[in-house]
Formats: structure tokens, C-alpha cells, sequence
């Protein structure tokens, strides 16, 4: 099998367990919640905990990577997810989960991302949105089993099996790394502990803060302490960052059109779209009164939608380009998720799949579109600060709207003075976050009409498309 098809298939193996994971405990979050004693909606904490960690240690991964070798810390990154995994099947509390999946989402921190640099340092741009369709379809498979598998554990057995079953697939994802992976590495620059420091701290306890303010875990005022400190700990950095020679998270990165839109306007889509994982599930349990494997059977589809789409991204791309699609997508995308809040017990299920699954259609477009985008202008030095960057951004944001879908959804239920899991505040809490998610749309309008061009395959203004070139491929 060529490089360019091998590498992103055994990355892929990393993003399958992460998934598989990620998609199996969002439909069994009822479950898990009757068994630990504590309510559903808090179980919120233990998603954002994951997100929590990948943004705080996403920015460190890249030095990691050039400090050890890539093949070494893509590894070891695989174990630690492992371990983590183990030690969320033996959790028996909501802050022993909660530390668990923190554990779990270092490991992925290092995991994904350092996956991610080896293609992006080893695959030539013009062949690079072909190869992250081939990173991602695979990797799709797995939200496509999470749901029904996740499922079905929660109804028939014992929810600590979901964190086990992919023990396995982690192993054969060490061993075709060390097999295969090249151990890349680039000359080291000190690290900025102090800008570690102050990211690392401010992300964890503004988000921690911000997640706990609904008297989850903690008291009231010591989340407010916490979200305080860490937006003071982000605006320390911005002021570090600009006077380091090498700060950790290079700011100026967003000074590139491009580069800006796929990260400022990712993150408000993102948003909108992160509290999917959470809302739909509990709407359809707790609202509905489904098992969690009828739930799990009616949200899977939204990944078929989306693998579907990963086969026609590059062409939707070369014929529409980046910024038409970009935009029009992200109001088609966000309509869609509003219009989840529509669905009410009685709704068919044929109509159901058929929403879920145009919904995973657009949202798979703007997810490829975004994560193309961003490098369309960095160059290969600035590769690595630029994945990092928005890496951590993509988690934050994820995790940002986990916490504001479970906001939305309390203040609704506070509003109607009704209990917070009947049907109709789920639709004033889709709402909101589809708005939020549809805000994007603007920051996308503003790029530069031939912007990403070379990737998709179009011809700059005034200029013709140039004839392929064959492209070296790494060795093997």
C-alpha cells in the first residue's frame, strides 16, 4: 500500500478507539449516571474533563514529538489512552470518571495530533484533503458503531464494558506504529514552560469553572474562583506570547486569512455542534423514554451521513471552492441542527434518520472544509505550531459547547418552570446552539474568494489551473 494511504489508515486506528469511545459513553450517559448516583445532566463533567485535557495538552505535542520521535510518542500516547480507559472501568464515583477521562484525554492529546503532524509533514499539500479522507473514513466507522454498541452494553450488560472493548484495536494500533510509522523528528527549540504554564492552567480552570457552575462537583463560588482565574491566566499569555521569541502557541498564526477562519470560525461552528453528543442522547432517553440502544440505533445515522460525504468533499471543493462552501454550508449545517429541537415523541423514525442523516452530511463538508483550510497558507516550518494551535482550539470549543448545550437546557427548564429533561426545552436548547454554530458563517463570508485554491484544485483569480504534478512520496 503507497504512504499516503498507509499513514493515514493506521492514524486513522487512533482516531477509531478515540471515537469509538467518545460516541459509546454519550449514548449511555443515563446509564452511567443511575449507576454512579448522580444526575445525567452532570455527567457533562466527564465529556468536557476528555476535551479538557486534549486542549491543555495538545500545544506540548508537537515539541514532544520532535524531542522523542514521533513513532515513540505516538505510541506511548496509544498506552496512556489505554490506561485511562482502564481506569474509567474501575471508576465508582462522578469524580473518579471524571479524573479517569482527564487521564484518558492526555493520552489523546498526544495521540491524534502527533498523527495528524506525521501527514502533515510527509504528505504533499496537493494530495493532503485526499489524505485526510482517507484519515477520516475509517475513523468514522467507529461513530457509527459507538451509538448501537454503546448502546446495547448499557441496556444488556454493564456500561464499564464500553471503556474496554477497545483494548484490543489500541494494541494493533501500537504494533502497525511501530511497524510502519516514520520516526520523524526536527530540530528542538526550548520549551516555554511559562506559556505552558499560563495556556495550560487558563483553558483547565476557565473551562472547569465555567462547566461546574451549575453546583455540579463543586460549590458555586469555587467555580466562579476557577473561571475567573483562568481567563485571567489565557490574557496573561496573550501578553507572554508577544513578548517570547518562541512562545508555545504561535498567535501570530493568526495574522493568515485562512488559517484565521478555519480556527476563529471553526470554533463558533464547533459550539453548535459539540453539544450535539450530548443533548441528542438525553432528549431521546430522558425526553422520549427510549433504551439507550433505540437511541443509540436512531443517532448512528448522523455518521453514516458523514462518511458518505468524506467521499465527495474534494469534489464538492473543486467545483464550489472553499469560501462558498465554507459559509452556505455552515447556515445549511446549523439549520439542521436547530431543527433537532423539533423532533417530539411521536415523530417517525424514518423522519428522524432521514434529519440525522442529511445533518451528518453537511456537518462532515464543513469539518473537512475547516481542517483543510486552516494549513492552506503555513508554511512546513510553522506546520507544527499551526496543528497545534488548532488542535487545542477544536477541543476547547467542543468541550465549550458540551458546557453551554447543558447550560441551555438547565435555563430552559428554568424559564418553563418544568423539570429540564421534557422534550420541549431540548428544542430551546437546540436552538441556541444552532445559533451559535450559524454565527460561523460570517467569519467564512469574509475570506478571500480564490482562498484555498491550490488545495481544492481551482485556478486563482487570473490564473489557470496548473497541470498535476507527480509528487515525491516519502519513503517507506
Amino acid at each position: 500500500m503507497q504512504s499516503s494511504r498507509r499513514l493515514p489508515l493506521i492514524v486513522a486506528t487512533a482516531l477509531f478507539i478515540e471515537n469509538m469511545d467518545s460516541t459509546a459513553i454519550a449514548t449511555s450517559l443515563p446509564a452511567i449516571a443511575a449507576d454512579l448516583g448522580t444526575e445525567p445532566i452532570a455527567l457533562k463533567l466527564a465529556l468536557t474533563a476528555y476535551l479538557l485535557a486534549l486542549a491543555v495538552f495538545i500545544p506540548v505535542s508537537g515539541w514532544i514529538a520532535d524531542r522523542f520521535g514521533a513513532k515513540r510518542t505516538f505510541m506511548l500516547a496509544i498506552g496512556v489512552f489505554l490506561l485511562g480507559s482502564l481506569a474509567c472501568a474501575a471508576s465508582g464515583s462522578l469524580g473518579q470518571l471524571v479524573a479517569a477521562r482527564f487521564l484518558q484525554g492526555l493520552g489523546g492529546a498526544l495521540m491524534v495530533p502527533v498523527g495528524r503532524l506525521v501527514l502533515l509533514r510527509t504528505i504533499p499539500k496537493n494530495e493532503l484533503v485526499q489524505a485526510l479522507s482517507w484519515l477520516t473514513i475509517p475513523a468514522l466507522v467507529a461513530p457509527i458503531l459507538g451509538p448501537p454498541v454503546g448502546g446495547f452494553i448499557a441496556t444488556y450488560s454493564d456500561w464499564r464494558w464500553i471503556f474496554l472493548i477497545n483494548l484490543p484495536i489500541g494494541v494493533v494500533g501500537m504494533f502497525l506504529a511501530w511497524r510502519f510509522v516514520p520516526d520523524l523528528r526536527e530540530a528542538v527549540k526550548p520549551l516555554d514552560w511559562t506559556g505552558f504554564a499560563l495556556s495550560g492552567l487558563g483553558l483547565a480552570l476557565a473551562l472547569f469553572g465555567f462547566s461546574t457552575l451549575g453546583r455540579h462537583l463543586v460549590a458555586t463560588p469555587v467555580a466562579v474562583g476557577c473561571l475567573l482565574l483562568g481567563i485571567a491566566g489565557m490574557l496573561a499569555y496573550v501578553g507572554h506570547a508577544r513578548r517570547h521569541p518562541h512562545p508555545l502557541i504561535d498567535l501570530q498564526l493568526l495574522r493568515l486569512a485562512t488559517f484565521r477562519a478555519g480556527v476563529m470560525g471553526g470554533l463558533l461552528f464547533r459550539v453548535g455542534i459539540g453539544a450535539t453528543p450530548f443533548l441528542l442522547p438525553l432528549m431521546l432517553q430522558l425526553g422520549f423514554g427510549m433504551t439507550p440502544l433505540a437511541s443509540g440505533l436512531l443517532t448512528f445515522f448522523s455518521a453514516v451521513g458523514a462518511i458518505f460525504m468524506k467521499t465527495l468533499a474534494a469534489r464538492v471543493l473543486r467545483r464550489f471552492g472553499f469560501r462558498r462552501v465554507l459559509w452556505v454550508n455552515a447556515l445549511l449545517a446549523s439549520a439542521m441542527l436547530a431543527g433537532f429541537g423539533l423532533f417530539r415523541i411521536d415523530t417517525p423514525h424514518w423522519l428522524i434518520i432521514g434529519v440525522l442523516l442529511m445533518s451528518g452530511c453537511f456537518r462532515s463538508l464543513q469539518f473537512t472544509s475547516l481542517n483543510a483550510i486552516s494549513y492552506a497558507e503555513v508554511d512546513q516550518e510553522r506546520m507544527g505550531q499551526a496543528s497545534a494551535l488548532s488542535g487545542m482550539m477544536q477541543q476547547f470549543s467542543l468541550a465549550l459547547g458540551v458546557a453551554v448545550g447543558g447550560y441551555a437546557l438547565q435555563v430552559a427548564g428554568a424559564l418553563t418552570g418544568q423539570d429540564y429533561a421534557v422534550p420541549a426545552n431540548f428544542g430551546w436548547a437546540f436552538l441556541t446552539v444552532g445559533v451559535i454554530s450559524a454565527m460561523s458563517a460570517w467569519v467564512m463570508f469574509r475570506l478571500p474568494r480564490d482562498a484555498g485554491a491550490e488545495m481544492a484544485g481551482r485556478a486563482r483569480d487570473g490564473e489557470e489551473v496548473a497541470e498535476p504534478k507527480a509528487a515525491q512520496r516519502p519513503a517507506t
